[in-house]
């Protein structure tokens, strides 16, 4: 099914707006690692993400976000995810301590047009297995953002993540899980659009991509290998059932004639 659809492609106009959200995105994420810092609460990390969401008139489309579904409506503008939290780790008074590992996922709508990233931090020193693992999923989402190229197909995306996993962890040194069932997404008019772009994959499968074409890559790794993953009950946050620490980037991303484009 995959191979018989088109990845909606975006007009320059749009993508400018869609950089604009972007950027509002950026300096929130900037301003909310600033403030993960001993002592100060995942609610604090929110708290300052809306403080840069209001100042320059954005919306954010994580506040409230899933309401049309039938569950619980996501409380906050971030989703902050600290150690065995892998993703949608919702900001309450949990306070953060020397050698956490905290994800910072957010967005901003500019316009009608959305932004989403994540980037993860170190709460002052991290443990060097743990560092290892932050730098090398960060490295892992560069190297997928350089398949974003026109006339390669959607799982060429996928098939450059999963290797750039592999060989990360030959030049870390350590083990390294892809968290299933999690990926990446298009991104335009709404947060989440079609397809669904997997972390790992065979290439050369689904659409191709095209000019205009915008998809949000996230890699997501967690430490010591592959490891169970299970949802709590506020049907939200998503942990690591041993308890190994996580990591999350992503970015935005258009496929332009000139190479790939960070929104």
């Amino acid at each position: 099914m995959l191979g018989r659809h088109r990845i909606q492609t975006k007009t320059p106009d749009e993508i400018r707006t869609m950089r604009r959200a972007g950027l509002v995105v950026a300096e929130g994420l900037a301003q909310m690692g600033r403030a993960a810092v001993p002592g100060a609460t995942t609610a604090d990390i929110d708290r300052a993400g809306r403080q840069v969401l209001r100042a320059h008139g954005a919306e954010s489309n994580f506040l409230n976000y899933g309401a049309e579904w039938g569950i619980p409506p996501y409380p906050g503008v971030a989703c902050v995810s600290v150690n065995e939290v892998i993703v949608h780790g919702i900001p309450d008074e949990r306070e953060l301590h020397d050698g956490d590992i905290v994800s910072i996922d957010c967005g901003a709508i500019l316009e009608g047009w959305h932004g989403d990233s994540a980037w993860t931090f170190g709460v002052g020193s991290l443990a060097p297995d743990v560092a290892a693992l932050n730098d090398a999923t960060r490295e892992v989402l560069e190297v997928g953002m350089r398949a974003m190229l026109p006339g390669n197909r959607l799982t060429d995306v996928s098939h450059a993540l999963e290797v750039a996993t592999r060989r990360a962890e030959e030049r870390h040194g350590v083990s390294l899980g892809i968290v299933d069932g999690f990926g990446g997404h298009g991104i335009g008019r709404e947060m989440h659009e079609w397809p669904f772009l997997a972390n790992e994959g065979k290439p050369g499968r689904g659409p191709r991509l095209q000019e205009g074409s915008v998809l949000a890559i996230e890699p997501m790794l967690v430490l010591g290998g592959e490891t169970d993953t299970r949802t709590l009950s506020d049907d939200w946050t998503v942990v690591t059932v041993d308890g190994s620490p996580a990591s999350h980037w992503e970015h935005t991303v258009a496929v332009t004639a000139d190479g790939p484009r960070i929104l």
